[in-house]
């Protein structure tokens, strides 16, 4: 291969700026190589340096609680539980590679968070996702086609939705771990730009885990796993995600997922950390080569020869730039003790899977790569990552101009409907909140036996076998909060998930962030950005979650759509006791309806009512502002349902989110299809009945209980100044709401179990 001459101009098509390529000449005292070039430009993307991000990330709480390792120190978080055990957990967007290749894309963003989790020596026990798609209404899911290009924009979401969806499950299923969790949600806003968030949790010993550190000089340096191909390559372009207009026509080769070889290579893995010949590893994700030599000498102060000559490839004339950036699947980076090669080389070739040595640890702080004789890069890596000499921008900050128009709205000009009836089916079956079965279903959600709640409710929980303890995880965000004020929408985002564990009986400890946005060089944007980190930050502060890490992933727009700031939370719970779990629906009849929280008016309920769905999908407006939220309160409502759930006070507890508290009661009728139980509720109205019923109050939780704990419960909740109000019974086959609402079970669980089926199967 011919090299290009190596200028500005060039640096500029690998997305590098002007004053970033003088810098880059600085740090080497002479103009690059073209490996070289590509090399400072992924790393120094976006997605590998978070060079527009990392002073906002800064400002979140990310040490303290029962943190073991804090945010970015290592491939995953670690949160200590107790009993010598600890919990890796991460979550990372794949968001352009599946708006390429959507079943591809969530292919490998499922296998590149799976092998965060196992490069810590965690065994991976759950999957989860939260994703996002235009709207589905509209269009066929079934066309067999090439690419995403050649859909028609009426079936464009259901396409992606349908393949990524498939993709998730297919991975997951055949490697062997349960995805118990997650979200879907589908609004305009996403119509060019899915939103694919994939996110692992796995259990390791204390004195098991392992590191990212390189160290020790002369240790051998091994790559393991599959063999290198032509996968992913383009440069800054696809590392940094920065897929625009401009770049269609230079889109990467598409990543190719192998779960079968992942299984592999989590057992191979996972022995040979075990066998003590690890020094240090560390997975090839965004960058492949590149980023694990960089990141694992900067963090360990030292360097690496790396001779490319010796890496498997499986494609026959690979330049040095293409096997440095390649970004093919299921592949690792292994320093290990010298002495001790023939252990990892015997661990894995029991796994059939390459085991070679490609160089050593070396004492001068230098990458330096060589490729059939030639010196192609000699780097250093500290001047190369994050935390390092990677360039760190603030960017420019305005308010959105279309606040002021969205929240002078008078929402009281919603004409009000007659049929309160209809609204609660209509809003039960829009795809926002009907029950995702159509998704779950294609998942393995109990494969290894633990899974306790399964998919569908607030939270799953997942069983940890030879104790008596569980895990709770949830992922949320409600992006449309966040685009109308991204500061209580950041808050309301960590709050909810909290309540979602909590109502579960377990108490949240730590959360790791996948944090979408647009173009952060729009003021506006990166405003949006920034005030949802502030948010953020206060709430886990308030809540004690300190933030494990996670994803950054910019320039989520195209021409037509930039997609609502959207900040997915994922939050571990821990429930000490496993036989003190709480579901979300009544279980039987004679069951006395209280809620928990502050006492609602015509106010409040004005105030809740912006940004809801009823709103959105009623009357097509995103108007208002979002729900107000109090952290502190919040905090006291959760201690509260703790209390209770560990006292066995309460049979069921469900909050109260998107849809507002008519639909939240009617979930806890029908959530448990086997043994739905209706209810009848009296409410005292202060305003609006339509608003009372649908507002999207936060801090709220619907429990039922049985009659005689009631008095207990309510000494409780005065403890810590929550107020509880009796609202109902439970009773029968019909859900009733003084006489404004009263339906049948049947009716209201059809259109809400089967309601993205009969979307998705036209």
């Amino acid at each position: 291969m011919t090299e290009p001459e190596i200028n500005f101009s060039l640096a500029k098509q690998f997305g590098l700026l002007e004053d970033e390529y003088e810098r880059i000449i600085k740090i080497l005292g002479r103009t690059p190589t073209y490996t070289e070039l590509g090399i400072f430009s992924v790393m120094w993307s976006e997605h590998c340096s978070y060079k527009n991000s990392i002073l906002q990330l800064k400002t979140l709480p990310r040490s303290g609680g029962r943190l073991l390792v804090g945010a970015g120190e290592e491939n995953a978080g670690l949160v200590d539980i107790g009993d010598g055990l600890a919990v890796a957990f991460k979550i990372e967007s794949h968001n352009h590679p599946s708006a390429v290749e959507p079943y591809q894309g969530a292919a490998t963003g499922v296998g590149g968070i799976l092998r965060d989790i196992f490069t810590m020596g965690a065994r991976p026990i759950a999957a989860l996702n939260s994703l996002r798609f235009g709207k589905i209404s509209n269009g066929k899911a079934g066309e067999t086609v090439e690419t995403v290009s050649t859909v028609s924009t009426a079936g464009r979401s259901k396409f992606l939705f349908k393949n990524v969806v498939k993709g998730i499950g297919d991975y997951g299923n055949c490697f062997g771990v349960p995805t118990i969790s997650g979200e879907v949600y589908f609004e305009e806003c996403y119509q060019d730009n899915p939103l694919v968030n994939a996110m692992a949790v796995g259990i390791v010993k204390h004195n098991e885990s392992a590191t990212a550190t390189a160290s020790g000089v002369g240790n051998p340096v091994f790559i393991v796993g599959s063999s290198t191909g032509k996968d992913g390559i383009h440069g800054a372009t696809f590392a940094s995600e920065e897929i625009s207009e401009e770049s269609e026509s230079k889109r990467p080769n598409v990543q190719v997922g192998d779960p079968f070889t992942e299984k592999l290579l989590l057992e191979a893995t996972l022995e040979v950390i075990r066998s003590g010949a690890v020094v240090g590893i560390q997975d090839m994700g965004a960058a492949g080569i590149t980023c694990s030599t960089s990141e694992m000498s900067a963090k360990g102060k030292c360097g690496m020869e790396i001779n490319l000559d010796l890496v498997p490839l499986r494609d026959e004339n690979m330049s040095a730039y293409e096997i440095m950036l390649s970004e093919s699947q299921e592949r690792m980076l292994v320093v290990v003790e010298k002495g001790k090669e023939q252990i990892a080389i015997d661990i894995f070739d029991k796994w059939d899977l390459n085991c070679v040595e490609i160089g050593k640890i070396t004492e001068e702080e230098k990458v330096k790569i060589y490729y059939k004789g030639k010196l192609e890069a000699d780097v250093p890596p500290y001047d190369l990552v994050l935390g390092g000499g990677a360039p760190v921008y603030k960017r420019e900050i305005k308010e959105p101009a279309y606040f002021k128009d969205k929240r002078a709205f008078d929402l009281n000009s919603v004409k009000e409907p007659e049929d309160l009836n209809k609204v609660l089916l209509t809003l039960l079956s829009s795809p926002n909140i009907a029950n995702k079965k159509w998704v779950y279903e294609q998942y393995d959600y109990q494969v290894r036996t633990n899974t306790v709640i399964l998919p569908g409710g607030d939270a799953s929980v997942i069983r940890l076998k030879d104790t008596d303890k569980a895990l709770s995880v949830k992922v949320d965000c409600n992006g449309r909060y966040v685009y109308l004020d991204p500061y209580k929408g950041g808050m309301i985002a960590v709050c909810e998930s909290a309540r979602n564990v909590a109502c579960t009986g377990a108490k949240p400890l730590a959360i790791t962030n996948c944090l979408n946005f647009g173009n952060p060089y729009n003021p506006e944007v990166y405003y949006q950005f920034s005030e949802a980190i502030r948010g953020i930050g206060d709430a886990c502060r308030i809540l004690e979650t300190p933030v494990t890490g996670g994803n950054v992933s910019f320039y989520n727009q195209s021409q037509d759509y930039a997609v609502y700031p959207t900040p997915v939370i994922g939050m571990l719970g821990l429930i000490e006791d496993v036989d003190k779990i709480m579901t979300s629906y009544f279980k039987k009849e004679g069951d006395i309806i209280l809620i928990l929280g502050k006492p609602v008016d015509e106010n409040s309920i004005k105030n809740d009512i912006g940004g809801s769905e009823y709103i959105n999908t009623i009357h097509g407006l995103t108007e208002g502002n979002s729900p107000d939220i109090d952290t502190e309160f919040e905090k006291k409502l959760q201690e509260v349902i703790l209390k209770l759930t560990d006292e066995r006070l309460v049979n069921s507890a469900h909050d109260i989110s998107d849809g507002g508290l008519a639909v939240a009661l009617a979930e806890c009728c029908i959530m448990d299809p086997e043994n739905m139980t209706g209810c009848e509720i009296n409410i005292e109205y202060s305003g609006r009945k339509d608003f009372r019923l649908f507002a999207e109050t936060q801090s709220s939780i619907i429990i039922s209980a049985d009659p005689g704990n009631i008095k207990k419960i309510l000494e409780i909740a005065e403890m810590y100044s929550v107020n509880v109000k009796e609202t109902g019974i439970t009773k029968g086959n019909r859900f009733k709401i003084n006489t404004e609402i009263d339906l049948p079970l049947r009716e209201i669980a059809e259109g809400y179990y089967n309601s993205i089926k009969n979307i998705m199967e036209v």
